[in-house]
């Protein structure tokens, strides 16, 4: 069993989810949202954020980590803010002796929806249907979504109902979609 830690970082809501690779399948252990409150100065929220990842990782045990890689904000204040909540994150991990794998948010939409341009709707369907959880709020499922990428990348061919063949690796995540979707179809009658 391999428990990966999906990390979601924003300086209002860290987003956070932990998911294990058991048998070839995925399923869910955890997550949640770390928000500090709003009044706060930049320093104490980053020291809540900290804190709490920090917290989840000795909760949870998670084998390793991911956090979304950096993009171009609107602004470039906004890109800083957001950094310092990444960079609080990493520390986080590499406090708690975790590797992080950056993976880039078209890459996760691409792994989990199966197209880099999906919306956030898609994807917290997806994570619901991928994992049969719904997430405690968009930054939790945005964090989940980056832990299913993170699975599917470090070749741990990761799949939901779906038992894997030796030479299907590679398409793990794509036949735990297609399982999902399935499962879905069966449940509502054939609509969707």
């Amino acid at each position: 069993m391999m428990r990966i830690l999906g990390i979601d970082p924003g300086l209002r809501c860290t987003g956070w989810g932990v998911i294990a690779v058991v048998g070839g399948r995925l399923q869910h252990i955890a997550n949640g949202a770390i928000q500090p409150k709003p009044a706060l100065d930049d320093a104490s929220r980053l020291q809540i954020i900290f804190d709490g990842l920090c917290e989840v990782i000795t909760l949870h045990q998670p084998d390793q980590a991911a956090i979304e890689q950096i993009f171009v904000a609107k602004s470039a204040g906004s890109a800083l803010r957001l950094g310092m909540a990444r960079g609080v994150g990493i520390l986080a991990c590499g406090v708690n002796r975790l590797g992080v794998a950056e993976i880039s948010a078209r890459a996760v939409k691409k792994a989990v929806a199966g197209t880099g341009t999906a919306d956030k709707k898609q994807i917290q369907d997806m994570v619901t249907r991928l994992l049969a959880v719904t997430a405690q709020n968009a930054d939790a499922a945005d964090a989940l979504a980056i832990a299913i990428a993170a699975s599917n990348e470090a070749g741990t061919a990761a799949s939901v109902g779906v038992e894997l063949d030796k030479g299907q690796a590679g398409n793990g995540l794509s036949a735990a979609i297609a399982a999902a979707l399935a499962r879905d179809d069966a449940s509502n009658g054939g609509k969707t």
